[in-house]
């Protein structure tokens, strides 16, 4: 539920704060006044586009806070993006700069605008009149349906879309197997080739690499071994008994001063020995390795040129497959995982062919219990929506709710493009294989029409308005904004649309912007958008209004003056007559099921 929503910046809307009812709250005023900048508000809260043209002029930006009363859904979304609730409300704000940037926030921190749009999900439903152009389309037709029957249909939908997944990877594979033989085959051959030719080479795991390092050590092998001699030299001394006396070596040098040391017999020279020790050991180990690299260290040619001729072998493959020998030998694995998949022949076709159809058999039965459910849903939603037109000054009006097939041309069953439903050939699409069409029939006598064919402008305001009282328990978003819904009605309409709203608030909260008087008196908050004009820039203000402020109201939406004795009395009626209405109104019905929605 949406407790508080401020504005700041937007449109003519300069700082403005709504505090909303938990029921029933509707927001009027004139013509350009600004109220079409509140829903524009609420659509930035629930992650709709940004646009710098609705920030205030001479504005830096445009920002909406809203305070919601947030739902299981909602504290589960704010935990897993790390906000933080307080005492089981959010705070989620939305900012627009002039040059287009939008930020989101919610508890605190910032996020995402998807994360707004998941939160709005959860919390909020803003309808408006475009709403009635998607009622138009036969998509949002059957959408619409399935979100009423709510798990009887999921259910059933959610395991043929599985099926249908697998079916159609299968038919692909099938159709590419069948289309594609001869490039199949080209690929095929290539693919046994090259792992052929790795398999005749059979390179080792960073077997480049050492050759690299092996011929660099047989190339210098001369320089290597004058090096490593001379290092021996300078650690061990010369190798002949004459020369090794003049130049005995380092080991000698560490030697003869630990010879002196000893000799001194002075306890603090004595102390150093053991350290002296230590490099000697040192020292020692060094020559012995430098003695066993030279013994090892061979200028072998022939085996440099094995070496050479070894890398040329695999430089050939690393041009063609990768760029080392690791990559090579993953392109083999690779090549022959490929391989196993490439089976074109008649029995491997065949057995492709015969899981298509297995899954098709199966897809097909989910398609009808698919069916079954939604024909089920379709009666009871066009019943109950019929009853509501009744009571909304369409008392001889009727609703249908038609389910049909989608049927397909039989070469397409064939081809594995649809499947055989109850003998009828289907287009199997992403949601099923029906078609879903909602047709009025707007008074007796007159034939079933399309809703584009057959519903005027007010006529449609009060179907979608109906399907949304029917709806009530099948949606579990606790707040539904309703943005001039009563375009094109008046007189009685009008009262029975406020009827069915202020019942509607019974069981969620509610917020219309209405230009009817006869809907703003069913209210349980009314807000009204006031403007004002000052050195020619016109800004907008919204306050609450108390019971005198709403007769005042009332009477100029309903004679366009602001103060006259006929206004004001038809005013006063209009509210004692809604009072009276919703103190007379049957107990709310209980709280809305959290059903799927679709």
């Amino acid at each position: 539920m949406l407790a508080e929503m401020r504005i700041q910046g937007l449109g003519v809307i300069d700082d403005a704060t709504l505090e909303l009812d938990p029921g029933l709250t509707v927001l009027t005023g004139e013509t350009g006044a600004g109220k079409t900048m509140v829903v524009t508000g609420l659509n930035l809260l629930g992650g709709g586009r940004a646009e710098a043209s609705r920030v205030s002029e001479g504005a830096k930006r445009a920002v909406v806070e809203g305070r919601f009363a947030a739902g299981p859904a909602a504290l589960a979304l704010a935990e897993e993006v790390g906000a933080e609730s307080d005492e089981g409300e959010l705070i989620a704000v939305r900012t627009v700069s002039a040059d287009g940037r939008s930020r989101a926030h919610l508890g605190g921190r910032s996020v995402p605008v998807g994360v707004l749009g998941r939160l709005a999900e959860a919390s909020l439903a803003v309808h408006g009149q475009n709403d009635q152009l998607r009622l138009l389309r036969q998509a949002d037709q059957l959408a619409l349906l399935d979100r009423y029957a709510g798990d009887a249909v999921a259910g059933p939908l959610q395991a043929y879309r599985s099926v249908r997944a697998e079916w159609l990877k299968v038919t692909a594979e099938l159709v590419e197997r069948r289309d594609g033989a001869r490039r199949l085959a080209q690929e095929a051959d290539m693919l046994r080739h090259g792992v052929a030719e790795i398999e005749g080479v059979a390179p080792q795991p960073g077997e480049d690499r050492d050759l690299v390092q092996e011929a660099r050590r047989l190339a210098a092998a001369d320089d290597l071994r004058e090096a490593a001699a001379a290092a021996r030299a300078v650690l061990a001394g010369a190798d002949d008994a004459a020369t090794a006396m003049d130049s005995p070596g380092a080991v000698g040098l560490v030697g003869q001063a630990r010879h002196r040391i000893a000799a001194a017999g002075d306890p603090e020279l004595t102390a150093l020995d053991p350290r002296l020790g230590e490099a000697l050991a040192v020292l020692d180990d060094v020559a012995a390795e430098l003695t066993g690299y030279l013994d090892r260290l061979d200028a072998d040619p022939e085996r440099l040129v094995a070496v050479l001729s070894r890398q040329a072998e695999l430089k050939s493959l690393t041009r063609k497959y990768a760029a080392d020998t690791d990559g090579v030998l993953a392109w083999a694995a690779d090549a022959r995982a490929r391989l196993d998949n490439l089976d074109t022949s008649d029995e491997a076709l065949a057995a492709l062919a015969a899981r298509r159809d297995e899954l098709g058999a199966e897809l097909a039965g989910h398609a009808a219990a698919l069916t079954a459910a939604r024909t089920e849903a379709a009666g009871r939603l066009a019943a109950e929506t019929t009853a509501e037109l009744a009571g909304l000054a369409m008392r001889d009006a009727s609703l249908t709710v038609g389910v049909a097939p989608r049927t397909a041309a039989p070469a397409a069953v064939d081809a594995g493009e649809a499947i055989v439903v109850d003998g009828v050939p289907r287009v199997a699409g992403g949601s099923g294989t029906d078609e879903v069409e909602l047709r009025l029939t707007p008074h007796a006598g007159a034939a079933p029409q399309p809703l584009h064919k057959g519903a005027s402008g007010g006529e449609l305001s009060r179907v979608m308005l109906a399907l949304e009282v029917a709806l009530a328990d099948a949606d579990p978003v606790p707040t539904m904004v309703f943005d001039e819904v009563d375009a094109g009605i008046g007189g009685r309409a009008g009262v029975e649309i406020g009827r069915r709203l202020a019942r509607l608030a019974r069981s969620h909260q509610v917020v219309v912007v209405t230009h009817l008087a006869q809907v703003a008196a069913y209210a349980d908050r009314h807000l009204v958008v006031h403007k004002a004009g000052s050195g020619g820039v016109t800004r907008s203000s919204v306050r609450t209004l108390d019971d005198g402020e709403r007769v005042v109201e009332l009477a100029r939406m309903l004679a366009g003056l602001d103060d006259t004795s006929s206004g004001r009395a038809h005013a006063e009626e209009l509210l004692t007559t809604a009072a009276s209405d919703k103190r007379s109104a049957p107990a709310a019905p209980p709280a809305p099921k959290a059903r799927r929605r679709r």
